[in-house]
């Protein structure tokens, strides 16, 4: 028997929820909240090594935790949300990245604080996936693009403001108040989510997965520790090569077990679908080109042009602020819908590659030819994340929304991380190559060069390396931005051949 809870609240058959807005500002809060967490904790590193007493290998492992947890378990946490509800595993969501939070802010030890990062990526995996899915079901189809527009924003947002949060708390508090000023963005969600948030799941009710639940839990953490270990250990080094091959491994059974199993947590017909490998293939160069261009700009900014942390990060506010105007506005989501989904993520990988390549000319000539480029990359996101959401969330049933979802981060999380793994490896190959004989690797090398004139080579043979990396990212987007609209067009020409037929 369904009870009261489970029953979603009346509905505008023409407009969605009626409180459909409202629902989508708290969420995105919650969103907010979660994807900063993935780059706050940067800023705070100095002091947790002086307050904490903590190694290199404690602040990897608090860095890490929370981004292996969260990785590992998106696909897991969307296929519960669709089988238990995704305004429970919403409210749950919140309920443990508070809990861990609170535990963070008040942790007295390195372990303590490992410990609850690894908690709040719990709660993270199923704040990151039930909010899509959320989103998708309150709204009607009409207005997805937008909706979904507005949820990418606020990502985009969130990895850019993190490290300024960071920063602006840290000169006035002591470190744990970064996990601490979590608590009431988690308490307001919480009662939003109880009040407001409808219920929602898979009326089919499968089984639950529990063998795939693993296996993808499994390898996707090991995928994502081999690759975050490699610019650390070495690409060639036992532990990279025995984790990644593990992990192919472990992801390889999973592939196998889906297409037997006869409730797959992922349906892996699903990749049958042209449009669903389209978006695929693009959301992961989209975000492979992105993650990897931010992280080396990063360095650019500060090693190459002088800026400290705080101004490097407002430095790449650009990048942030063109995808928040462009999608609170609804500027994108009207280009998406009078171009198509194929023509406008063609349209954004071509403006991201050209942003790529213009931090790649002119990015050593000073700040102007960066300026140009984040603007670039920012409109290119703007309008090519969300059309690939979207097109991602269309090819999947409605009833497994949240599969979806934590497809879509999963697919994010391993771009971004490949994307600094590999244009991070171009970038170091490169500077090898050119930097003499005896002077320090990177990132210490500038900060160690002796004199004027060696410092002078080694930004040369960094600023030779970045331009390379950027050119291979914009190389990878372009042409996954026109595989992804190839792929796209087709399946549309296929459907309306059907709906003519």
């Amino acid at each position: 028997m369904t009870t009261s809870q489970e029953k979603s609240p009346p509905q505008s058959t023409a407009g969605g929820h009626p409180r459909r807005w409202l629902i989508l500002g708290v969420i995105c809060l919650a969103q907010l909240t979660v994807v900063l967490d993935n780059t706050v904790l940067n800023v705070a590193i100095p002091s947790l090594t002086r307050e904490l007493g903590a190694g290199t290998a404690d602040i990897q492992w608090m860095i890490n935790a929370y981004s292996l947890v969260q990785s590992g378990l998106l696909l897991t946490a969307g296929s519960a949300a669709d089988r238990y509800g995704r305004r429970r595993m919403l409210i749950t969501g919140l309920a443990l990245f508070g809990a861990g939070s609170l535990v963070a802010g008040l942790a007295q030890s390195t372990a303590q604080l490992i410990a609850a990062r690894a908690g709040m990526g719990v709660g993270a995996a199923l704040l990151l996936t039930t909010t899509l899915a959320v989103v998708l079901q309150i709204f009607v189809p009409e207005e997805h693009a937008r909706a979904i527009g507005i949820w990418s924003a606020v990502s985009a947002l969130g990895f850019a403001t993190g490290p300024l949060v960071g920063g602006f708390v840290l000169d006035h508090f002591w470190w744990g108040a970064i996990f601490l000023i979590n608590l009431p963005v988690a308490a307001l969600g919480l009662l939003a989510a109880v009040v407001l948030v409808p219920e929602s799941k898979n009326p089919r009710g499968d089984r639950p997965d529990l063998p795939g639940a693993l296996l993808s839990t499994i390898g996707m953490a090991l995928l994502v520790y081999a690759i975050i270990s490699g610019p650390e250990h070495g690409w060639t080094s036992a532990r990279v090569l025995a984790t990644g091959a593990v992990a192919v491994l472990v992801l390889a059974l999973f592939a196998s077990w889906e297409s037997r199993v006869a409730h797959p947590m992922l349906d892996m017909q699903f990749f049958h679908n042209r449009r669903f490998t389209g978006a695929v293939a693009g959301l992961v160069l989209i975000t492979f080109g992105m993650g990897g261009a931010l992280f080396l700009l990063t360095q650019h900014l500060q090693f190459v042009l002088g800026y400290g942390p705080l101004e490097a990060g407002l430095r790449t506010a650009p990048l942030a602020l063109s995808v928040v105007v462009l999608n609170f506005s609804g500027l994108s989501a009207r280009w998406t819908a009078r171009l198509g989904v194929p023509v406008s993520i063609a349209l954004g990988m071509v403006l991201l590659s050209g942003g790529l390549v213009s931090i790649a000319a002119f990015a050593s000539d000073g700040y102007a030819g960066t300026l140009l480029g984040l603007v670039l990359i920012g409109v290119g996101c703007a309008i090519a994340n969300p059309a690939m959401a979207h097109a991602i969330m269309r090819s999947i049933p409605r009833e497994k929304a949240g599969i979806g979802a934590g497809l879509n981060g999963t697919l994010a999380e391993f771009g971004n991380g490949l994307g600094v793994a590999v244009l991070g490896a171009v970038l170091t190959a490169r500077f090898a190559a050119l930097v003499p004989v005896g002077v320090a690797s990177l990132p210490a090398a500038p900060a160690s060069a002796d004199g004027r004139e060696e410092r002078e080579r080694v930004v040369d043979a960094f600023s030779s390396g970045l331009a390379g990396s950027q050119l291979v990212g914009a190389v990878a987007v372009l042409a996954g931005g026109l595989v992804a609209a190839a792929l796209l067009r087709r399946a549309e020409r296929a459907d309306s051949e059907v709906a003519d037929a």
